[in-house]
């Protein structure tokens, strides 16, 4: 306004000299009174953009100290500034002082209770409190305030999920979709949260010492919440003129965030030519690891029993799956197998295989395959055959974030010159 003031006396001489020496005197006392009531006001007034500015500079350079110095000046000449009592509540949470900035977005919420941004910063340190049902409170009254926020929407569905309410997270990652459909958040969680996952497939065998032989499988596998699974499936073969069922059951838990569990069996109308019964166990970890060349490392161990009519196998595996930038990937499996026959002594064999995957194009992923000794004791036909050398490989083309179809083929050359050729698909849906 001082400015404005002093350019109209700039720009009107002739109006000045029209009305005299009075009238200059009146403008200029004009001036000087204003210049007065600015100076006079607070520092507050003066700087309330200067003080902010110099807030967001001083947490670009991630000095947060040097920021609530200047928040603190702010509060000394103007303690009813509730956005300096904002700026209080982030930095203090910023440096882990979680119930002192509680407090502060409380303070603020009280005087502005429908704040949908101070809503939502409260919601994070109640949550990094581990006040999980508060903090869903609040999102409930944001998301009444902005009920197409997308940062309101992930945040309710994180709570949920902490809350264990897994079926309510799921149904708000949906409605964030609606409103942000590329949202990555969403997208990885409703496919992590997916319920069930059903796969049926099929496989054909291309034999040089017999006729071909089938192999359909079907599994349904129900995450029944965040720690516990359980999967059965269903097997039929038609092999060497006969045709054999088996069912298995299995289920696993998650013993920590990283580490899971797992136990299963199978029992079969074997005809002879599969395990009549099977049983095994499985333990495994996961390890983030922060370097430039691995991502992640899965590491497990499992032992299965096999049991045949008139034969017996228990193989020892070992898993590691390395995570590789650019959605590359390495796997590695080795498996000492102990195989008895009724009436003859056991004995050790060796096996292992490695597979690396790759990325193709955005929705197809492919790997290759190659093993030694890699016998899968599922049919009795492998039990003495030990395969020298197997080669394979296979592609994953993914329709949604829910559907997936994968084809592979592999070529087992055995000893006594046995060629088992296989052909397979798979397609799998979650829901």
């Amino acid at each position: 306004m001082l400015e404005r003031e002093v350019r109209t006396i700039e720009k009107t001489p002739t109006e000045a000299r029209r009305g005299g020496v009075r009238g200059i005197a009146l403008r200029l006392a004009i001036a000087v009174g204003l210049w007065s009531v600015a100076t006079a006001l607070p520092s507050s007034a003066q700087t309330e953009g200067d003080w902010q500015q110099g807030v967001r500079n001083e947490v670009q350079a991630q000095h947060l100290d040097a920021a609530l110095t200047i928040v603190a000046e702010r509060l000394a000449s103007a303690p009813d500034d509730y956005e300096a009592h904002g700026w209080r509540g982030r930095l203090l949470a910023w440096k882990g002082g979680w119930s002192d900035a509680e407090a502060e977005y409380k303070l603020v919420l009280e005087k502005f209770p429908d704040d949908a941004e101070i809503l939502t910063a409260l919601s994070d340190v109640l949550v990094w409190q581990h006040k999980n049902a508060e903090a869903l409170e609040v999102l409930n009254h944001a998301q009444q305030i902005s009920p197409s926020d997308p940062e309101v929407l992930s945040r309710q569905a994180r709570v949920l999920t902490l809350l264990g309410r897994t079926r309510d997270a799921r149904s708000e990652y949906q409605q964030l979709l609606k409103f942000d459909p590329d949202n990555k958040e969403a997208k990885a969680n409703l496919l992590e949260n997916a319920r069930y996952e059903l796969r049926i497939g099929n496989n054909t065998d291309f034999l040089n010492f017999a006729n071909s032989a089938e192999t359909q499988n079907v599994t349904l596998t129900s995450h029944w919440n965040q720690r516990y699974s359980t999967t059965f499936g269903l097997s039929t073969y038609q092999r060497f003129g006969q045709d054999a069922f088996k069912f298995l059951g299995s289920g696993a838990m998650k013993v920590t965030a990283h580490t899971w569990a797992g136990i299963g069996g199978a029992v079969a109308n074997d005809q002879g030519i599969v395990p009549t019964n099977e049983a095994f166990f499985e333990v495994g970890h996961g390890f983030h690891l922060d370097n430039h060349w691995i991502d992640g490392l899965e590491s497990a161990y499992q032992q299965h029993w096999y049991w045949y009519t008139g034969a017996h196998v228990l193989t020892l595996s070992t898993t590691q799956i390395a995570y590789l930038p650019h959605r590359l990937s390495l796997t590695l499996s080795v498996t000492g197998a102990r195989t008895g026959f009724a009436g003859t002594p056991t004995g050790w064999e060796p096996s292992g295989w490695v597979k690396p995957g790759f990325p193709v194009l955005r929705r197809l992923t492919g790997y290759l395959l190659y093993g030694v000794g890699s016998e899968n004791f599922v049919q009795i036909d492998q039990l003495e055959q030990f395969s020298a050398h197997t080669y394979g490989g296979g592609l994953r083309y993914r329709f949604s974030e829910r559907q997936d179809v994968e084809g592979f083929l592999a070529r087992e050359d055995r000893s006594q010159g046995q060629i088992d050729t296989t052909l397979g698909f798979n397609y799998g849906i979650r829901f």
